[in-house]
């Protein structure tokens, strides 16, 4: 099974610059590269460089959010400040999270491989806690070796 881990975590704000995906939310290829798209553009115009700029960390947040019946993706960095060109300031709750760890050679591939295994493997097979909707997100934590090095983190419920 995959690696991951149930970890009690603290609320945390992410500010975020975001897009709606237009793909159906089972069309996974159409969604890739709606995201793939939209990481291009904001690391080329200068947009994840002043999210970077008010960042508590180096961390960077890829966070998935249903909003008034809409799916959004953001860019965001862990801040509790605020950016006009920000599109959202993200709250994520106190309490359980599904972590699942991992390595790529990309952050589209780390995202992809991290989101498979939760919600592909972890979730429809665990008996103890479930996903029930809010934000959830990929973190990159370090560059090493060549690799990206992150986590997805899931706010999860106890069954």
């Amino acid at each position: 099974m995959a690696n991951y881990t149930l970890e009690e975590k603290d609320s945390f704000t992410v500010l975020g610059i975001g897009t709606e995906l237009k793909s159906n939310y089972t069309d996974y290829a159409g969604i890739n590269k709606e995201k793939s798209d939209f990481w291009q553009a904001v690391r080329e115009d200068g947009r994840l460089d002043t999210l970077k700029s008010v960042a508590e960390n180096d961390y960077i947040f890829a966070v998935n959010e249903a909003v008034n019946n809409k799916m959004m993706h953001y860019a965001g960095v862990l801040t509790e400040k605020v950016l006009p060109e920000a599109t959202r300031v993200i709250q994520f709750p106190q309490g359980p999270y599904l972590v699942v760890k991992g390595e790529a050679a990309t952050s589209e591939e780390l995202s992809n491989q991290l989101t498979g295994i939760a919600f592909g493997q972890v979730l429809p097979a665990e008996e103890h806690f479930a996903y029930v909707g809010g934000p959830n997100t990929t973190v990159e934590m370090e560059q090493k070796n060549g690799l990206i090095l992150g986590e997805l983190w899931i706010p999860v419920v106890r069954k």
